[in-house]
């Protein structure tokens, strides 16, 4: 085996050096081409594919290819060793296949979706099924140019037993640093048939904590880019993260995928660019604590809360509803007249705005109705009996109009959002009435004080932005070729449903993990809730239960969390990388700071990238970074308002964890005080024990919460 090897690794290295010599030779030549800096059009476009080529050969020309698979296709009778990469090089000669195949092209799903055996292998290619039989599936590992790695995964011609596993954990050992990577050399066949499914399809995703949903997400993009580049722009493509610090960690995979200028936001930046309002929203990790002081929610009436009813498509019907009834009392009453002698029947006036101006929405049904009263004056005016008549009418018209048009609704979300709550005037109380007879009492009461407070909270931007649509329609320049929604478990049906307004082809990319609903009041409970808002046919659900983050004792130790805490939570399956154990650790209240302490000195002076100390609360967060940096160590604050993870040494709340990994988590104050025994406490603590990749410690004052099982080093 050994000599089988040492040949294997031979023949990859006399192939990485005539690669890398002819990338060298092409972009030596593209960079010794003068820069066309002219006007002429042509040149233009000739320029920037030449310097596309550059920016793509400089990339290929460090990490060329990542596999190599033999495929002798069916009627050809020649087998052919294929070179995968992140990104395609073309040959310079006429041949059958590209020095490098890029990992979007269809024959390179072969490399993914082949996982052995000794039957035909296909793929699907524009011109149709393609056969044919696979001989060699090998990972390689080129780093800055150096071939560090060969590693066989099938060899059809070899007595050695398949280690298609091997390569994997390999590169799952790996410490993590301050970004998340691709994993273009390691996707799995499940995760491949996700990134390839079909654009317009409202695609769900359920992924258990590790299985690597964002990335196939972020590869997702990538390949529909490459597969449909004719019909989507990656500026017309967005991702929806749960916060700023997880845009800032996924940040370098698209780029690293060769693609740019994805436009990355949170749901909550994006409403308030959309409304153009500049106002604070209440601090979400307050939310739920203040709709339990108020009255409105009960421990065990989750379904009953009120983001769960405002994230609701029956609470869009009612706002669709609301907006309808503003339709009659819309116009002022009364004639317009600019001027003594002169008017217009508010007759006319109603005939413009309920049938000529109809399809239009209320908001452009009034500028066009004012723009026509405008018209109307001017005309008008062109009948004055001498100039002296004419500027006596200017005046007064122009007085009158600017009167007449203050008579009229404030079309905008804000104000229609206040009215609903009868927080301000402006309705009929006969309209008021109703729409208070269709809000729940607690809910009402809770948000008419909230506005009166000019409070916004999260679940309030749904409704601002669907009134918002209603009375201005969605605009051109607003639509998106695909959206991604990230932790899709903490977004209602009414986003979907909204999203889907501003989309097309209902192109959705959906995931989340429904274990991991840490803001069950105002998220989904089932998927369903969110598929069952579109055409079977334009639906598709994948479940990713491989978990690849975590070894085996820690993503063991959460599953047992979640069996006994949520009693129906998704529990994870682990590849086999096994670690350290689990560690809870117990420590005298009286010590509890230097306990925590001495556990971070002691994790940190080992080869991690990233170690964080996850708490309870903001407060606590805040708490244990000024202890850590007065004994002299450094460690960053993750307090929500970050937009940029720093990696190394971290302190932060468990709810700002979700997403992101860490070499080692130490779960501070992991008791029965901090964490209770409701589902959505241990979901919470699932959370922060599924950050870990390599170590989990919890410590706690002795008072473990009956899901957690103590464990002994």
């Amino acid at each position: 085996m050994e000599n089988e090897f040492q040949s294997a690794y031979q023949e990859e290295q006399h192939r990485l050096s005539l690669a890398m010599e002819e990338i060298d030779r092409r972009l030596e030549r593209l960079r010794n081409t003068p820069v066309y800096t002219g006007h002429d059009f042509t040149e233009q476009v000739l320029e920037s594919a030449r310097e596309e080529k550059r920016q793509a050969l400089a990339k290929s020309s460090q990490e060329p290819y990542f596999g190599r698979m033999d495929f002798d296709e069916r009627g050809r009778g020649q087998r052919k060793p294929l070179y995968i990469g992140k990104i395609g090089v073309e040959r310079e000669e006429t041949s059958a296949y590209p020095l490098v195949i890029d990992w979007r092209a269809p024959i390179a799903s072969l490399f993914y979706s082949f996982t052995g055996g000794e039957e035909t292998a296909f793929y699907e290619a524009p011109e149709g099924t393609i056969e044919g039989l696979v001989y060699l599936k090998r990972n390689v590992v080129i780093r800055k140019r150096i071939l560090e790695r060969v590693a066989d995964t099938y060899n059809r011609e070899s007595d050695e037993p398949a280690v298609s596993d091997e390569f994997l954990v390999y590169r799952l050992g790996e410490n993590k640093d301050n970004r998340l990577r691709d994993i273009v050399s390691t996707i799995q066949a499940e995760q491949d048939q996700i990134i390839r499914a079909a654009k317009n399809t409202a695609l769900v995703i359920q992924g258990v904590a590790g299985s690597g949903k964002t990335t196939v997400a972020l590869h997702r993009l990538a390949f529909l880019l490459y597969q449909y580049k004719d019909q989507v722009s990656a500026d017309k493509m967005v991702i929806f993260a749960p916060n700023h610090m997880f845009l800032d960690y996924i940040s370098d995979v698209l780029p690293e995928l060769g693609v740019g200028d994805i436009q990355q936001s949170t749901f909550a930046d994006w409403a308030l660019d959309l409304l153009g309002l500049d106002l604070p929203l209440a601090d979400p990790a307050e939310t739920l604590s203040y709709w339990f002081e108020s009255g409105s929610l009960r421990e065990e009436s989750m379904d009953e809360a009120p983001g769960r009813f405002k994230g609701s498509v029956h609470f869009m019907e009612l706002l669709q509803a609301f907006v309808e009834r503003l339709e009659p009392i819309s116009v002022p009453e009364g004639d317009f007249s600019p001027w003594d002698g002169a008017v217009l029947p508010r007759a006319e006036i109603l005939n413009w705005f309920n049938e000529e101006y109809k399809p239009y929405p209320l908001a452009k049904r009034k500028e066009r109705v004012l723009a026509r009263v405008h018209r109307w004056i001017e005309m008008e005016l062109k009948k004055s009996p001498s100039a002296a008549a004419l500027k006596e009418r200017k005046k007064k018209a122009g007085a009158r109009e600017k009167a007449y048009a203050k008579k009229w609704p404030q079309y905008d979300a804000l104000t229609l959002y206040k009215q609903l709550f009868q927080a301000a005037k402006g309705l009929p109380a006969d309209t008021a009435a109703e729409m208070k007879a269709s809000l729940p009492t607690a809910i009402f009461k809770a948000t008419q004080s909230d506005l009166r407070k000019q409070i916004i909270r999260e679940e309030d931007l749904t409704a601002l932005v669907y009134l918002h649509v209603l009375i201005h329609e969605v605009e051109s320049s607003q639509r998106f070729d695909h959206v991604v929604i990230d932790e899709a478990q903490d977004f209602s049906p009414f986003h979907i449903a909204l999203l889907d307004l501003f989309v097309k082809g209902h192109s959705f990319t959906i995931l989340g993990d429904l274990s991991q609903g840490i803001h069950e009041y105002r998220g989904v409970h089932a998927w369903e809730e969110m598929s069952s808002l579109f055409a079977p046919e334009h639906t598709g659900y994948f479940a990713l239960t491989r978990s690849y983050r975590s070894t085996l004792e820690i993503i063991e130790f959460a599953n047992t969390i979640l069996e006994q805490g949520v009693r129906g939570g998704i529990t994870a399956v682990p590849v086999f990388r096994s670690g350290d154990p689990v560690r809870t650790i117990s420590y005298d209240s009286s010590v509890r700071e230097q306990s925590l302490l001495t556990a971070l000195k002691e994790l940190s002076s080992r080869e991690y990238r990233t170690v964080s100390v996850l708490t309870r609360t903001l407060k606590e967060a805040v708490e244990l970074h000024e202890v850590f940096t007065s004994a002299g160590m450094d460690v960053n604050l993750i307090d929500g308002g970050k937009k940029q993870y720093e990696g190394g040494l971290s302190v932060l709340p468990v709810y700002l964890s979700k997403g992101l990994e860490f070499d080692a988590v130490i779960v501070a104050d992991a008791d029965h005080e901090h964490y209770g025994e409701r589902a959505w406490d241990a979901k919470l603590l699932y959370v922060g024990c599924t950050r870990a990749l390599h170590e989990l410690w919890l410590l706690h004052d002795g008072s473990l919460p009956s899901y957690v099982q103590a464990q002994t080093k």
